[in-house]
């Protein structure tokens, strides 16, 4: 585990170094890329609310509500209400970013409308994902304090969901930005400057996914040579 008695465990800081320095700056890249283009107004002036509502008309969806809510950068698609939830400044500002991520978040409504099987799966595990993300310490800790290597097992188990989560949604995520782009070429409201800066914010978007994902897979893996799994077994 991370953490025996007092210190914690080198081989983990080694194995979780690559994740957590791609998760940094994909985290930066995405701020100061959302910063640089939400200054940039998109040539036909739409918001990020009304980009999403004409992508919405034009597909033929129209129990899909748009709506604003709190928080930098909370938007996101509910498929349970049915409602693509959009930050104050992505709602309200007529930017190349807010068209961008305005765009991203109705292409997971089109994944919904369309049958799309990844996002069908990650809805379905988001619950055990959810469960995934505290309970599995929670075990681990457990059986090394009562000895007990079953509920370690059963802890790393617990934990492999939330990998498997992170991996079904790359392609959810990869596949709403492209369904983003084709629409907004095909609406023609993005000329050659907007539509590189739409690529851009997307780009940087996604790659806090993989970041996610590369940290998650390091992790187990840490877990699986540690337990001798994988590997030779730690004596």
């Amino acid at each position: 585990m991370p953490i025996f008695g007092m210190f914690i465990d080198p081989l983990y800081l080694i194995m979780l170094i690559p994740g957590l320095l791609l998760a940094g700056w994909a985290s930066l890249k995405v701020k100061s890329t959302f910063a640089k283009y939400s200054h940039v107004r998109s040539s036909r002036g739409l918001t990020g609310a009304e980009t999403a509502r004409q992508i919405l008309r034009r597909n033929g969806i129209y129990d899909v509500h748009v709506e604003e809510t709190q928080g930098m950068l909370s938007d996101h698609y509910d498929p349970r209400s049915k409602v693509v939830r959009l930050s104050p400044q992505v709602y309200r500002e007529p930017s190349v970013a807010s068209m961008a991520i305005a765009a991203h978040e109705v292409g997971h409504a089109l994944q919904h409308a369309r049958g799309y099987t990844p996002l069908a799966l990650r809805s379905a595990a988001v619950p055990l994902a959810q469960l995934g993300s505290y309970a599995p310490w929670i075990i681990m800790i457990g059986g090394f304090l009562l000895h007990v290597l079953e509920l370690v097992y059963l802890g790393v188990a617990l934990f492999s969901v939330t990998v498997i989560f992170q991996l079904v949604t790359l392609p959810v995520e990869f596949n709403a930005s492209s369904r983003a782009k084709i629409q907004l070429a095909e609406m023609g409201v993005v000329s050659g400057a907007d539509a590189r800066g739409v690529t851009k914010v997307l780009s940087a978007a996604a790659m806090t996914y993989v970041a996610a994902a590369v940290t998650a897979i390091m992790t187990l893996l840490y877990y699986l040579l540690r337990l001798g799994l994988i590997g030779n077994r730690d004596e």
